[in-house]
């Protein structure tokens, strides 16, 4: 299998390197970038060394036509350009950025302030929450990668929201990221010593991640109303937290809970429910594919709560892309992608 990755010299696209470098079915993993045409990889990332197949190529829809797949882990705009012509000669895409998330290209224009891919091809891209839309990823040509703060929240959400067990109008997610999730462009917000010691919230009511969660949660429960959704930016170098609060419609209890939550991910490789009582930290899935979840009830405010964790860079970006790649290809979904947690 070859396949080929553009905007390998961002964090993500970094990440799949190593991820398709090592995978048992790709023989040839090829990089391309709009900027450093000729240029070895290890130039922006030395630790990748002299691995072949790491020599940046401009973009190039002929050659790009030769791969089995094609990976975009573009900013917003590329791959709703170059997409559509890969998928119309027969390459599989599979898209990390926001372009094909967002079924209706005015919303996508008003969340993200750029115009939309063609709605012909936002018809035809599979949104790849991969444990709750496996059948559609099997026969998909173009995926939708969900994003960082999407994944955490619909995995967290998705059981009480598809079983009707809390108040529609109830949702708060109150999300915290490492900085990688700003990507590697250098920037005053990203400066260390406006980020060291110093947690930010940002974007508030208004992060372009608000409409793609909103667009899933009522896929699964129509009467989901538009959720309170806080972003925060946190002094580490990757993870995710998403910790998110809803009102019961009558009580429950904590026991029926995990129960449900293991019952839902039983067939799920990569999600993994904490013990009544136990919640996990970002560093348990540090480096690896893992959705981690702890739950509670509040007896008193009849309140569940659900902390959801994940690596932004890996179940958040590369590695749920390489997940969704192996089922488009009619693989076992967690081929290479075995790896256990790095830690501490």
């Amino acid at each position: 299998m070859d396949v080929a990755i553009i905007g390998a010299t961002g964090y993500s696209g970094a990440e799949l390197v190593r991820l398709l470098h090592g995978h048992p079915h790709v023989s040839r993993c090829d990089v391309f970038s709009s900027s450093q045409d000729g240029m070895h990889l290890s130039e922006s990332f030395p630790h990748v060394g002299d691995i072949g197949g790491a020599v940046l190529h401009k973009l190039d829809i002929e050659a790009l036509s030769r791969y089995d797949a094609v990976f975009f882990a573009t900013p917003p705009g590329v791959s709703g350009e170059w997409a559509p012509a890969l998928v119309d000669r027969g390459v599989k895409v599979v898209d990390l950025s926001g372009d094909f998330r967002l079924q209706d290209g005015a919303v996508y224009e008003q969340w993200y302030g750029r115009p939309a891919a063609s709605a012909e091809y936002l018809a035809k891209a599979v949104y790849g929450l991969t444990e709750w839309n496996r059948e559609a990823i099997r026969g998909a040509v173009l995926l939708s990668n969900p994003g960082c703060y999407p994944t955490a929240t619909l995995l967290g959400l998705a059981p009480l929201v598809k079983e009707r067990l809390i108040e529609e109008d109830s949702i708060i997610v109150d999300a915290k990221s490492g900085v990688s999730g700003a990507g590697r462009k250098a920037g005053l917000g990203t400066h260390f010593s406006e980020v060291n010691e110093n947690v930010k919230i940002y974007k508030v009511n208004a992060h372009q991640h608000i409409p793609e969660i909103e667009q899933m949660l009522q896929t699964w429960n129509e009467a989901v109303a538009p959720i309170t959704f806080s972003t925060h930016l946190i002094p580490m170098t990757r993870g995710i937290m998403a910790t998110i609060y809803a009102k019961a419609k009558q009580p429950l209890s904590l026991g029926d809970l995990v129960d449900l939550y293991k019952t839902s991910y039983k067939d799920s490789p990569f999600v993994r429910i904490r013990k009544p009582g136990q919640f996990p930290a970002t560093k348990e899935v540090y480096g690896s594919n893992y959705c981690d979840i702890g739950l509670a009830y509040d007896e008193r405010t009849g309140r569940v709560t659900v902390v959801s964790v994940i690596d932004n860079l890996m179940k958040g970006a590369a590695g749920q892309a390489v997940q969704n790649f192996n089922l488009m290809m009619g693989w076992d979904e967690a081929e290479g992608l075995h790896s256990l947690p790095m830690y501490p």
